[in-house]
Parts: C-alpha cells; structure tokens; sequence
C-alpha cells in the first residue's frame, strides 16, 4: 500500500490505495475518546464545513472512490473494504457517522442496510433515495441519461429491472429504524434536480411514521445546491450527539 501524507484544513491527510482503489484517511490533532470518525461518501471536499468542524472535535475523516457505482454491490463492497482496513489496522470506532451528499445518500443507506451494527448515524444532504427519481428521471426530475445507463451498469441490470428493484434507501427505512439509526436529512425545498417529494420526504416521513429518530433541515427557495449549511453547527450537534453523546 502506497501512503502520500499531504495536508487538509490544517490536518494530516493520507491519500492510499485499496485493491487498486483510491481512499482517503484524515486524521484529527487529538483524537477524542473511542477513535470516533465522520465517513464521507462521494464530492470529497464539497462544503467541508461540517468534517472541518468534526476533524477540531477530534473525528477522524474518511473516504473511499464509488463514483459510478450508485449504491450498487459494488459500491457496498468497497465500503466494507474500508471499513475492515480502518477498524482493524487504525483502531477507529466500529461505528461511524455516514455523511453523503446527492448520489451519496445511495451508498450510506444501502451500506447500512447491509451493516445495520456498524453505523452510528445518518447525515444525508439533499440525497438520492431512489434511483427511479434520479439518474432515472422517472417522476418529475428530469433525470440523467447518462448516469441512468452507467447505474444498469453498475447493478448489471435492465431498466425494468432495476424500475422493480427493491433496494433502494426507501425500501431499508424499516430495518434502519429497528436497528435505532438516527437520521438528518439538509434539504433545499425547490431542488428540481433530487426532488424533496420524490426522496427525503418519503423516506423521512416513512422514518418519523415507524417511530424512528429523524431530524428534517428545510432550506426554503433553495435547489439542489449548495449542499450542506453556512453555519455546520446543527448538523456538527446532531452526529456528536449520537456518536459521543456530546
């Protein structure tokens, strides 16, 4: 394994390889109690605010390359290659904060489905939660034609398929929420792009009607960008409170 240490925000950052595929790994000043760690999935260094914040918290930061791969087998198998290399070699905490922006709520929700005992909590920022919606653009997103052909390639399905598919973020609320994931969802209210109706406001309404922990950010007359907030804070308070009970 190939390491370059480089420096990120002030913090030390390790850029390296994991059969072949490139992660990131950047480490706090003084690591709090329990090596806890924000993971984040997709648009590495997009609106940092909030890891900046973590990393000053004593959070380690993490990343692993799933572009093109939509939530897919694939993509889970990359997650559970991190994780396995982070908590066994780095002694970081067994259970991690999940942050994913756009496509990335894809990954952070079907690897939690997948590992419902490793994971802490749930930010998710105007994410997809449904590939119908988006790459699709079978509702009222217009879609990616693009990206909707390299998500068939990437499950190795069909359009009808993957339109019966029952996979997606909304289809794991129930497991989530039995096995007590919090959930925050940043959300602008007029993304056209990722749209509220057809994504967060399913899966946070069918998470609040199963009796699970979930907090909803509304951004009025705000679209699918810029993700996250000016000021982190809530979204800093919401992880800290579910992971090291700050």
């Amino acid at each position: 394994m190939c390491i370059q240490n480089n420096d990120w925000h002030g913090y030390a950052r390790e850029d390296f390889q994991l059969d072949g595929v490139d992660c990131i790994l950047v480490r706090p000043k003084t690591p709090a109690s329990g090596n806890p760690w924000l993971w984040r999935a997709r648009f590495w260094g997009v609106e940092p605010q909030t890891e900046v914040a973590l990393l000053s918290k004593g959070f380690y930061l993490a990343y692993i390359d799933v572009a093109d791969l939509f939530g897919s087998p694939k993509a889970v198998a990359r997650f559970d290659r991190l994780y396995d290399h982070l908590t066994t070699n780095h002694g970081l905490s067994t259970k991690p904060a999940l942050m994913g922006f756009s496509r990335g709520g894809l990954i952070i929700y079907n690897w939690a489905a997948n590992n419902p005992d490793k994971v802490s909590c749930i930010y998710a920022d105007a994410p997809v939660c449904d590939v119908k919606s988006w790459p699709g653009g079978k509702g009222t997103s217009p879609g990616s034609p693009e990206s909707w052909a390299k998500c068939q390639l990437a499950y190795e399905m069909t359009e009808s398929q993957l339109m019966a598919w029952q996979g997606n973020p909304l289809n794991h609320v129930q497991a989530l929420v039995t096995a007590g994931i919090p959930v925050l969802h940043v959300c602008g209210d007029v993304d056209v792009t990722v749209p509220i109706s057809e994504n967060s406001d399913l899966l946070i309404g069918e998470y609040l009607k199963l009796g699970g922990q979930a907090e909803y950010i509304h951004k009025p007359d705000c679209g699918h960008h810029p993700h996250s907030l000016v000021d982190p804070t809530p979204i800093v308070t919401f992880i800290l409170k579910h992971t090291i009970g700050l």
